[in-house]
């Protein structure tokens, strides 16, 4: 970080001799010569943090940027890494999607790895994430990059990472792969001059083959007796995902024309997020056209997927990311894998507490983690001996098996579909089996909101309100008594109250916001879902006024 004007002048200036990027070099110097000092500040002001997300930041001249030369200095990074631990030398997958710049930071990484003496295997057309995940375990690679800013604004991009194992880097690997990355950076050696590069080859089409065909063998065969409509949301699965429902069955699939085919522009939609408030407007709307019964709406990399279905009134309804995952995973320990003793499900810290309800129902093992299929995927990959049947997060992510250790919206949908057609077959609706749950265990609501600010210093008071909360706890929210305070992590706090109602609040870890998660049980009398959900929804309505000034202010105030 530059002390004085001349400083950062200094910095800027070398940064453009290094950047091999034309493009990005011309922006510098533009804002060099035009005297822009504050914009440089906020370049130059430090540099994109690499954790065990990877990186991930707006596309951009700089080190605060994701541009050519902090992708091959990441790069460069995680080959010297490589390159310490491995006793031979490694073998990396590099995949990418379908946004701008992501086939160039492919081949930047690719030629990075192979100039440390590390063998590629790089698609060369893009992909979806998952299938990049599959094909690190499929190639018994020792690491795999991919190229995504997932759901993401068009103007972001990213580095994903994950290890031999097939999961995305966790602690202490993420700090010393920083630290590598660092030393790159200080000696300024991007490609060493070693005299044999290592090879790189094609990620040939069967490997997206071997995906598909293991994808439609993780869910029950049944007859397709329901109109799918799906949607590519501008990204790179929607052909996939329609093959996967063709080679399964589904002959009734329509799709989103105006989002079928990649462009990382998103035009039709403000967020490429299926979350967000108008991001499945295009596709209710087909449904509504052709009288689809479901509707399946991947975001860009195809990683998530949200999950529309015809509502009671004929009009669609998304279901929430926790309706899904425990619809999923009642009918999956119902129907899939009756010969396991040791099956397993597991969700995270902020998703709904009836997964545990279904789990101890249906005689299977719960296991509940931190945010991130990072970690979601460790209770199987620690426990050989259980068998993950479903790994879910609310934010629209799941895991169906374990051969993808990441979130894949393809084989989810595939499942949802396959679980959609079960009801028909029996006269029902995934609505309809969503109460029957509610029913049994009864209404488990979970709301969320977030909290967004991007000014300076926003992550420090973020972390200060998260260490607050559980250093010095209010005495009531919303009137509401607080019994416990769990520091989950360092940075994620859960905060109980009576009548179980329960809060999370963590940073995102990939957008500039503190995420809040309330929870709210309510039993189901005399069978009414309907009074057992408002109920519960007025409770956690009540609470949000609180919440939010709560979570808005790093003061510790005793009553909210």
């Amino acid at each position: 970080m530059a002390d004085s004007d001349s400083e950062l002048i200094a910095l800027a200036e070398a940064w453009i001799d290094a950047d091999p990027d034309p493009a990005t070099a011309a922006e510098l110097r533009e804002l060099v010569a035009a005297s822009r000092l504050d914009e440089l500040r906020l370049r130059f002001g430090g540099r994109l943090a690499f954790g065990t997300a990877g990186v991930r930041g707006p596309m951009r001249g700089g080190p605060m940027g994701m541009n050519r030369l902090v992708v091959r200095q990441t790069a460069a990074g995680i080959a010297r890494h490589l390159n310490a631990t491995l006793p031979r030398p490694a073998v990396v997958v590099v995949a990418y999607d379908a946004r701008h710049n992501s086939a160039t930071f492919a081949a930047d990484c690719a030629e990075v790895l192979s100039a440390h003496g590390i063998s590629v295997v790089r698609g060369r057309e893009p992909l979806p994430t998952p299938v990049g995940v599959f094909a690190l375990r499929h190639l018994h690679a020792d690491a795999g990059i991919v190229i995504t800013a997932s759901h993401n604004p068009a103007a972001d991009n990213g580095i994903k990472l994950y290890m031999g194992d097939g999961a995305q880097i966790i602690p202490p690997v993420d700090g010393q792969i920083a630290a590598a990355i660092d030393a790159v950076v200080a000696d300024g050696v991007v490609t060493p001059d070693l005299g044999t590069a290592g090879e790189v080859a094609d990620l040939g089409r069967e490997v997206i083959d071997a995906y598909l065909a293991t994808t439609v063998h993780r869910v029950p065969a049944c007859s397709s007796h329901v109109r799918v409509a799906t949607t590519a949301m501008h990204g790179v699965g929607g052909r996939l995902l329609r093959r996967a429902l063709a080679d399964a069955g589904f002959e009734d699939v329509v799709f989103v024309a105006e989002q079928d085919a990649p462009d990382p522009d998103f035009p039709t939609v403000a967020f490429p997020n299926p979350e967000e408030p108008g991001a499945t407007d295009l596709l209710a709307r087909r449904m509504t056209a052709v009288g689809a019964d479901l509707g399946l709406a991947l975001d860009p990399d195809a990683d998530r997927i949200a999950v529309l279905v015809k509502g009671r009134d004929g009009i669609p309804v998304q279901l929430t990311g926790d309706d899904v995952g425990c619809l999923l995973a009642d009918w999956l320990l119902a129907s899939v894998v009756h010969g396991h003793d040791e099956r397993l499900v597991v969700n995270s810290v902020v998703s709904s507490t009836l997964l545990a309800a279904i789990a101890d129902a249906r005689d299977a093992r719960h296991a509940e983690t931190l945010t991130g299929f990072k970690w979601l995927s460790r209770p199987a990959m620690e426990h050989p001996e259980w068998t993950q049947v479903l790994a879910y997060e609310e934010a629209l992510g799941y895991a169906i098996g374990a051969e993808v250790r990441d979130k894949d919206g393809i084989s989810a949908g595939l499942a949802v579909a396959s679980m959609a057609s079960a009801a028909h077959l029996r006269d029902r609706t995934l609505l309809e089996d969503l109460d029957d749950l509610h029913r049994r265990h009864g209404v488990h609501l979970v709301s969320n909101f977030s909290i967004r600010d991007e000014s300076p210093g926003a992550a420090e008071r973020r972390a200060t309100i998260v260490a607050r909360l559980s250093e010095t706890p209010p005495e009531r929210i919303g009137g509401v008594a607080v019994t416990g305070v769990a520091m989950l992590a360092h940075d994620v706090v859960r905060v109980t109250l009576e009548d179980t109602l329960r809060v999370v609040i963590r940073p995102s870890g990939t957008e500039p916001k503190l995420k809040c998660y309330c929870e709210a049980v309510e039993p189901v009398p005399e069978h009414d879902v309907r009074e057992a959900r408002d109920r519960a929804t007025a409770r956690i309505a009540a609470i949000r006024p609180a919440l939010v000034e709560l979570v808005a202010r790093p003061e510790a105030p005793s009553h909210v």
